[in-house]
C-alpha cells in the first residue's frame, strides 16, 4: 500500500530513523502542483546516477554521511548540513554509511 502524502498542516515526522534506517525505503512525504518534499534513503555504498532536477532542490542530511557531487566537486554532507542547487544543476549522491536525506523540490511542471 502506498504512503499517503501529507495534506496542509499536517506535522510530518523527519527524525533521524536509526534502527530501522535499513528496513525504511525512499518515499514522498508532499506532492502538489509544483513542489515535491521526500525523504532519500540510501544504503552504504549506493549512489543516484548524475542527474538533473525540473526546478531548485534543497538536501539536507538527516542522518548518515554522503559525498554530493556537483559544481565540479564533491563535498561530504553529514548531519546538520543543507545544500541549495540551481535548477537543473547535475548532481549525483553517494552514500558512505548507511543514509536519509530531506530532499525538496520547487518544480516546473508543465
Amino acid at each position: 500500500m502506498a504512503r499517503k502524502h501529507a495534506t496542509s498542516g499536517e506535522l510530518i515526522d523527519i527524525a533521524p530513523l536509526g534502527a530501522s534506517l535499513a528496513d525504511t525505503h525512499s518515499s514522498t512525504l508532499i506532492r502538489a502542483e509544483h513542489f515535491e518534499v521526500f525523504r532519500m534513503v540510501l544504503p552504504a555504498g549506493k549512489a543516484t546516477p548524475m542527474h538533473e532536477a525540473s526546478g531548485l532542490i534543497t538536501i539536507q542530511c538527516i542522518e548518515g554521511s554522503v559525498e554530493l557531487e556537483a559544481h565540479g566537486r564533491t563535498q561530504l554532507m553529514q548531519p546538520g548540513h543543507l545544500v541549495y542547487l540551481a535548477d537543473r544543476e547535475p548532481h549525483a549522491v553517494r552514500a558512505i554509511e548507511d543514509s536519509s536525506l530531506l530532499v525538496t523540490i520547487v518544480l516546473h511542471r508543465e
